[in-house]
């Protein structure tokens, strides 16, 4: 799975380079963790990281060739024409030493885990004295997991508001579908792609972006992570020409005639759309077909285009599909129709139109959402304050705790010494804390590496289930 090209040596800070020169005479081990600072939630979900050791950091990821290429990319880099920077000797150990296997044991709670901030997530070490370098080396790496995390994190913060507005207006079991990933074009590459979707999959079963599904199936062992439906585009109802919008919808009937499938609807007006082409020329064969239209709107402010204004999408669909009163008290539309809203939607929003919708007494079952860099790009590494701190060195056979603690941030005072993260019971039931590592209470974090070797795997599955909302948390 690992490009022959790939070199980890490089895959670092410039100045990381030169930090084998910088740490204590006789430092012997350097060991570092990785958590979150608090942010924009309350609670971390912690995913992604068997995807980075897999694809950069298990087997035999150093070798000669790879030297060779370091040492002159950085003479030049550096201007180091001696090569006095770059950490040749130690590199060239790790490959006759150990194989060009990466002396290094990393812990981490299991993927899926939600987690309050502030607490330890991982930790690295390395395993040889000589190596005491390579910890903070691979943070660069190892610190990419913020994304990952964060995208979970936020992908099962809008399912929980789903999951609020379908238990008081609707029914809960829709949720899996409810919010698909329509962020593949939006992103910046297609990494990010893959382990954005990947994910938001451990929250929902809905996703365009297909690289997703092939970092869960190659990375997590997940058949099929994600599905999704035949759906128009722009481009497929414009083709036909603004007279004949009426055979390219009519066409899409007759080209699905089963099960799901979604119609962009508002390349001209999205009401008359709904009310006369929908309801009006093709209602008799929506409703006859043997299976769901999905209507999408996508353009101008929507909750006022969904729910608020007048006209509305579900007023005029009511109107013309008819609709029942569920034993909440909302309105329910046909089963032939249904709505999803892919345009605008980041956390904001969602509860801005689910808002407008119980407002208008419309159930959140009427309607589905897709989300693009409103899930996948409007996030960073400070949404959640992502950091990785050093926390102990052992110098000469002495361990002693490091930290950072600067006065004019003390919010960026760094956790110091060795550290479990152990389970507890809180005041709204079990919750995790980050203690000494003398404490006797089981520590959370799992070996999950150690020198080139990955020893424990989580499926797909499992971080799911990890992951999942508890029903009682809607308990009145």
């Amino acid at each position: 799975m690992r490009p022959p090209t790939d070199n980890i040596l490089l895959r670092t800070d410039s100045y990381k380079v030169t930090h084998w020169r910088q740490y204590p005479p006789g430092t012997q081990f350097v060991y570092s963790y990785f958590g979150s600072r608090g942010g924009k939630f309350h609670d971390v979900v912690f995913f992604g990281l068997q995807y980075y050791l897999k694809r950069y950091l298990a087997g035999q990821v150093v070798s000669r060739e790879h030297i060779e290429e370091a040492d002159a990319f950085f003479r030049a880099h550096f201007g180091d024409r001696e090569g006095r920077l770059f950490n040749r000797a130690g590199w060239e150990h790790i490959v006759g030493e150990h194989g060009g296997r990466l002396p290094v044991v990393i812990k981490a709670v299991p993927e899926g885990t939600v987690v309050p901030c502030h607490n330890v997530l991982m930790t690295i070490e390395n395993t040889d004295p000589r190596c005491h370098w390579l910890s903070n080396y691979l943070e660069t790496l190892l610190v990419q997991v913020w994304y990952g995390c964060s995208v979970a994190t936020q992908s099962r913060e809008m399912k929980f508001l789903l999951l609020k507005y379908l238990h008081q207006t609707g029914d809960p079991s829709l949720i899996d579908f409810k919010l698909h990933d329509f962020g593949f074009r939006g992103v910046s590459s297609v990494e990010t792609a893959g382990v954005g979707d990947a994910a938001h999959l451990v929250n929902f079963l809905g996703t365009d972006t297909l690289e997703g599904i092939v970092v869960a199936r190659d990375y997590y062992g997940e058949p099929m992570a994600g599905f999704s439906i035949p759906a128009a585009e722009h481009s497929t109802i414009t083709s036909w020409g603004r007279e004949h919008e009426v055979d390219a919808m009519r066409n899409m009937l007759e080209q699905f005639p089963d099960g799901l499938v979604a119609v962009v609807s508002d390349s001209f007006n999205i009401f008359e759309a709904c009310s006369n082409i929908w309801g009006g020329q093709l209602k008799d064969l929506v409703l006859h077909r043997n299976g769901t239209l999905v209507i999408r709107p996508d353009s101008g402010d929507p909750p006022s285009v969904l729910a608020a204004g007048h006209p509305s999408v579900f007023g005029i669909l009511c109107e013309k599909f008819g609709c029942t009163v569920n034993e909440k008290g909302y309105k329910v539309l046909n089963p032939h129709v249904r709505v999803i809203q892919g345009d605008g939607i980041d956390f904001a929003m969602l509860d801005r139109i689910l808002y407008a919708m119980k407002s208008a007494g419309y159930s959140a079952d009427n309607i589905a959402f897709g989300s693009g860099g409103g899930l996948l790009q409007k996030l960073n590494r400070d949404t959640l304050r992502f950091a990785f701190k050093c926390a102990a060195v052992t110098v000469d056979g002495i361990e002693r705790p490091v930290y950072k603690s600067p006065v004019t941030d003390l919010e960026k005072q760094s956790k110091s010494g060795r550290m479990k993260l152990i389970r507890e019971e809180g005041e709204h039931g079990s919750t995790y804390a980050t203690v000494p590592a003398s404490d006797p209470r089981e520590d959370q974090l799992v070996e999950v590496f150690r020198d080139g070797r990955i020893v424990r795997e989580w499926t797909f599955s499992e971080i799911r289930q990890r992951a999942r909302i508890p029903s009682d948390r809607f308990r009145k």
